[in-house]
């Protein structure tokens, strides 16, 4: 059941950064996500898919072709612009009855409207902005049904030191290796980055269980493809490269696929 955003939710407590937001919601759904959220999907029982909760999904990048593959999806963000665009954009695809805006934060969302028993939540480039990503994590854990995963993708610290070198930024790659926090100095638009070990250690205090461990983009960001076949080529070497070590460990972003016992 589509809505308008939500009222009265409290204080807004987990601010991203309008350009990192912004920039976010105009990139196209990786390739490693997208097949594995799909996939994750069509391995549930038949009439068990359950519903999927977007936190930060913005103006639909996600929620709006899963709309359209069938299920019902709940967006959660802070931002009111986001979701009425998320709303336009659902109408215009015709699925707005299977979308349902809520506006509110990544580490409030027991309390919010349509947010509890979920089968998936899709907690996709959060964390690096809320003001705790384990609360954040935490009240992922708690609004997931028994047996629900959770897709989390994070700006990962090594993909931001290796792309500012290769650009000739040694300064600044310099300053995320050796920052506690993975930040290239106060006028960083994340809070932090992580490793691949920081984040599965974050999801398991979560009390979640980590399944799957994917980088994504590993050389999107650094080549340009110009020969006809070559963006279908890229595709298949990010899917080839995402599970293999050094590869993705290296990637721009870190994914995993995590789950709730039960």
């Amino acid at each position: 059941m589509g809505s308008a955003p939500h009222r009265g939710v409290p204080a807004l407590t987990a601010r991203l950064s309008g350009v990192e937001r912004v920039k976010a919601r105009q990139q196209p759904r990786p390739t490693v996500v997208w097949s594995v959220v799909t996939a994750e999907l069509a391995a549930r029982p038949v009439g068990r898919a359950g519903r999927i909760l977007d936190v930060g999904g913005g103006t639909g990048g996600f929620a709006v072709p899963l709309a359209e593959a069938g299920h019902r999806v709940t967006v959660v963000d802070t931002s009111p612009n986001a979701l009425a665009g998320l709303m336009q954009r659902a109408t215009e695809a015709g699925v707005a009855d299977s979308v349902t805006a809520v506006q509110g934060d990544a580490d409030a969302l027991p309390g919010l409207q349509d947010c509890d028993g979920v089968g998936l939540v899709l907690c996709h480039s959060v964390l690096e902005m809320v003001d705790s990503p384990s609360a954040a994590i935490e009240a992922v854990h708690e609004v997931l049904e028994p047996g629900g995963a959770a897709s989390i993708l994070v700006a990962n610290r090594a993909g931001a030191v290796l792309s500012r070198a290769a650009a000739g930024n040694l300064a600044s790659a310099t300053a995320i290796l050796t920052d506690p926090a993975g930040r290239s100095g106060d006028r960083d638009n994340l809070l932090r980055r992580f490793t691949p070990e920081s984040l599965s250690d974050l999801v398991t205090r979560g009390g979640l269980v980590t399944e799957q461990v994917h980088g994504v983009n590993v050389v999107t960001d650094l080549v340009t493809v110009s020969e006809s076949g070559s963006e279908q080529a890229l595709r298949e070497f990010e899917l080839a490269t995402a599970t293999t070590a050094p590869y993705r460990d290296i990637a721009t972003q870190i994914h995993i696929l995590a789950r709730k016992p039960g």
